[in-house]
């Protein structure tokens, strides 16, 4: 066998074996984030749910979802450990920084035009609805004919 016949299943086995690592890496660093969880901690579910953490046991945890109310998840389950400053910027909505401006939104659009109301009132109205048939202008012989193209003398 020679050396070019092999390099494609040498190329295939090192692949496989970095997509391994790579996934080993992966569930390391989860397994570390799930280690490091202590009561009081705030941390995020898999299903996208924050909660606090009660109590660790083995394979379980016991989070409280909302005062008074706990829940057993399995310690796979959790998605995410977060710090305190982004658990409460999430969940209680505290601003991170008390500094920075919000900007203000207006409750109507009228204030974004930059025009005086008594000038807009001044402007002629632009009437949107459909008119009337006796109000058209137009030909009344193009109206009259059939949408076919055929006029009385054709059929």
């Amino acid at each position: 066998m020679s050396l070019v016949t092999l390099l494609p299943f040498i190329v295939l086995i090192g692949a496989m074996f970095l997509m391994t690592r790579s996934a080993k890496k992966k569930q390391q660093q989860a397994a570390q984030m799930r280690d490091s969880m202590q009561p009081g901690t705030g941390v995020r579910t898999i299903g996208g749910m924050y909660a606090t953490v009660k109590e660790l046991h083995d394979d379980t945890v016991l989070l409280e979802v909302a005062p008074g109310v706990h829940a057993i998840y399995a310690k796979n389950a959790i998605g995410a450990v977060l710090d305190d400053d982004e658990y409460n910027r999430i969940v209680h909505g505290d601003a991170q920084v008390a500094d920075e401006e919000t900007p203000v939104v207006p409750d109507d659009a009228s204030s974004l035009t930059g025009s005086d109301d008594s000038a807009a009132s001044d402007a002629p109205k632009i009437d949107l609805g459909k008119k009337p048939e006796s109000e058209e202008t137009g030909s009344t012989d193009a109206a009259d004919e059939p949408k076919d193209g055929k006029g009385d003398s054709d059929k």
